[in-house]
């Protein structure tokens, strides 16, 4: 496809849009099934998000139930809706002989084994006498037959879930881990390890606590899900338009508006949405038509879209899914991960709109026009009630209590604010129940006063809600939404689960880890010679080791992020790297955000870049154009991961502690960093920019991410010559005007 920016705007229907995002978005549908297998998998979806609801509110039952179920409603929705070959002739294939509702007999038997295998465990866990099944405690590491041939079914149609939502890449990732396992003797060098025993292998994989059972199912199933159902319906009651509204309003009148308001739309819409696609499709359907019109290229406006929407996944206060389990891994309050996240997403907009300020100042290009831009009084009086989910869901969740119960209580109120009105009596069912919630969890101790009052408060406001009222079949339609996003992440959680248990039961993690930082220590000392000058040594080989390593790892992340989705990627990789960073003394937190950031950085990183493809079919612009250009907005958060692991105080949370002097220096000079790669990248700041000047620039840039006074005034040196050309050209061109 070819370049057509040159085309009209226009706008896209919802219908246009939905069928963008189903396209791109891994969460959406792939199989067209009958009206009455339509309504059976209905009934499945609200079943699943009714079970996650409540159990989030009322209480868990055990893990190994749990997880159990929430496998089963993988199992039957992914074979439902997913074939086994994506192919054009499956969409309307609703009949046939070999067909139940326009899905394959092979397909419902898989979903049949599947479910069994994920429930076998449950039915099994305190044995089975007739059966003669014993308790498993007593069959942890010795697996009876029922045990293998049920571990085996869930190995193997966990790996083939995630190859139908997400396609081949992870599978055949995880196959390699598999086969390290089970061959380990066969391996080279370091690599070499007595490898595991079949039976023993489908032990861990199948039972809890590590393999397909472990934290990462168990995080998705017990948070990540509320939030992505949260997410949905904030969204769809109309959280996701006042923030596009307010976004306009706040930056839709200054230099190059459109991709203005993209960038800060966007960051406001990663506070409720993990999906980079969702984010993209939402805010660029408004976004990247206006920034048409206004004068920017196709991909250009598509690139500012996609850059801005992958910061969703690290933008708190709801990043993605992989932050959670993040939390998990470091063993800390989600909080924590909050707070760390702060500055790194600041420096990512900071990058995204400081290139889309000089792309617009380059190319001459307006605000809106005060016609164009919503006005504030009327945004506010109608849309006010959409924040009162979020704030109740903040609220809980900064107060200490868990993410699940936050989620309980940010979903309630949504349903309230969208369902509820006080025109309407009988709707005010819902928030009577959920008063009725919260009395008895104050009465039991589970609330405190305030907070208790908190949520009475927010309930009684949302029913007061000026906006049209959402129905019981649109919320249904929602919650089935919903439940089809989650489906791509839970089938990735569960088979990244393989990775981690064969990690833990193979060390592989530390040997890899060992290797990087062999390879790194070795380059590291050939190089250093070229730095030292008599007694005198710019970069001591420790120096450059770390360096090396960081860049070995990041170059990792990104070809490794090719395809595979952020938190799979995160998961993966975070259990390889943190035993090479551990080595070299970064503070954990620190090499947890190196990795997830990256791993955000491999979605907009062509050739496979599904978010930029998403917003190239909205801008009808060249898909992989439109890829490059959105890297190159988002190369300032390339480097910025580097300044986290040297100055940990950018994370505010570290082990190092903190310092106010030491940050506000650090993050000025990586924001300056950011902006004078920006400049680099636009090849214009006060005026246009010749490549030596570019080249001067993006050296700076990248020496000013360096956290220490030498490397910015080395910076600042570099830079100088581009600097005052600059200066003198701005300076002619205003006498010029004059």
């Amino acid at each position: 496809m070819s370049d057509t920016s040159h085309i009209e705007a226009r706008d896209l229907t919802a219908e246009e849009l939905a069928a963008i995002e189903e396209k791109y978005d891994e969460g959406a549908a792939t199989r067209q099934v009958s009206d009455g297998f339509a309504k059976f998998l209905r009934y499945v979806a609200l079943a699943f998000a009714t079970y996650h609801y409540l159990t989030a509110g009322f209480a868990l039952p055990p893990d190994f139930w749990h997880m159990g179920w929430h496998l089963s409603g993988l199992f039957i929705l992914t074979y439902a809706l997913f074939p086994l070959f994506k192919s054009k002739g499956d969409k309307g294939a609703k009949g046939g002989a070999f067909r139940l509702g326009g899905v394959p007999y092979f397909d419902i038997l898989l979903m049949m084994l599947g479910t069994a295998s994920a429930l076998y465990l449950g039915f099994a866990w305190h044995g089975v006498p007739a059966l003669g099944i014993e308790e498993q405690t007593f069959r942890m590491g010795n697996p009876n037959t029922y045990d293998m041939v049920f571990g085996c079914i869930l190995i193997l149609l966990v790996l083939d879930i995630a190859r139908r939502t997400l396609g081949w890449i992870l599978p055949l990732i995880i196959s390699v881990f598999i086969a390290y396992a089970l061959f380990g003797p066969w391996f080279p060098g370091l690599l070499q390890h007595p490898g595991v025993k079949f039976r023993t292998f489908v032990s861990s994989m199948y039972f809890p606590q590590e393999g397909i059972f472990g934290v990462t199912l168990w995080v998705v199933s017990t948070i990540v899900f509320h939030f992505v159902l949260f997410g949905v319906i904030a969204q769809r009651t109309g959280l996701g338009q006042l923030f596009i509204d307010n976004a306009t309003i706040l930056a839709g009148r200054y230099t190059g508006g459109p991709a203005k308001v993209s960038v800060v739309s966007s960051a406001f819409f990663g506070t409720i949405s993990g999906s980079s696609v969702a984010n993209t499709v939402s805010t660029g359907a408004l976004t990247i038509p206006n920034m048409k019109r206004l004068g920017y290229p196709g991909h250009f406006a598509g690139g500012v879209e996609a850059a801005a929407s992958a910061g969703g996944q690290i933008t708190p206060p709801i990043m993605g899914a992989a932050a959670f389990i993040m939390a998990e891994f470091l063993e800390v309050p989600y909080t924590t991960i909050v707070i760390a996240a702060i500055f790194p997403a600041l420096l990512h907009y900071v990058g995204v709109f400081a290139v889309v300020h000089l792309m617009a100042r380059r190319l001459g290009l307006k605000g809106m026009s005060a016609e164009m831009l919503p006005k504030l009084g009327a945004v506010w009086r109608d849309g006010w009630a959409n924040l009162v989910p979020l704030v109740g869901l903040l609220a809980v969740l900064f107060s200490g209590y868990t993410p699940y119960m936050s989620a309980f209580c940010g979903i309630s109120l949504a349903l309230i604010a969208g369902m509820s009105r006080i025109k309407t009596p009988a709707t005010l069912i819902y928030p009577a129940l959920f008063i009725g919630f919260v009395v008895w969890k104050y009465l039991g101790g589970g609330f405190e006063p305030g907070m208790s009052a908190l949520l009475v408060a927010g309930a009684v406001l949302a029913c007061f809600n000026p906006q049209t009222r959402t129905t019981l079949p649109e919320m249904a339609d929602t919650l089935e939404t919903g439940v089809k996003y989650a489906l791509a992440v839970g089938a990735a959680s569960a088979a990244v689960g393989i990775v981690i248990g064969v990690i833990n039961t193979t060390g592989v993690g530390f040997r890899i880890g060992f290797m990087v930082t062999q390879a790194a220590a070795n380059l590291g000392s050939d190089l250093h010679g070229l730095f030292t000058f008599g007694a005198w040594e710019l970069f001591s080989v420790a120096d450059l080791t770390l360096f090396i390593s960081l860049v070995f790892i990041a170059i990792a992340c990104i070809l490794m992020g090719a395809g595979v989705p952020t938190t799979a990627l995160y998961i993966m990789l975070v259990s390889v790297a943190q035993p090479a960073l551990a080595q070299l003394g970064i503070p954990p937190i620190a090499s947890h955000m190196f990795v997830l950031y990256y791993g955000v950085v491999a979605e907009i990183t062509p050739p496979v870049c599904t978010s930029a493809y998403a917003a190239a079919a909205i801008a009808n612009s060249n898909p992989f154009r439109t890829g490059l250009s959105a890297f190159s907005l988002g190369l300032g958060k390339v480097v910025a991961p580097m300044a986290f692991v040297y100055a940990p105080v950018l994370l505010f949370v570290s082990s190092t502690g903190f310092d106010l002097w030491e940050f506000t220096y650090t993050a000025a000079s990586c924001i300056a960093g950011v902006i004078a790669l920006s400049a680099a990248v636009v090849g214009y700041w006060l005026a246009p920019m010749g490549v030596a000047f570019r080249v001067l620039m993006a050296i700076a840039g990248l020496v000013f991410i360096a956290p220490s006074l030498q490397a910015d005034l080395v910076a600042l040196l570099i830079a100088s010559p581009a600097i005052i050309s600059q200066l003198v050209q701005s300076r002619a061109a205003k006498a010029q005007a004059v």
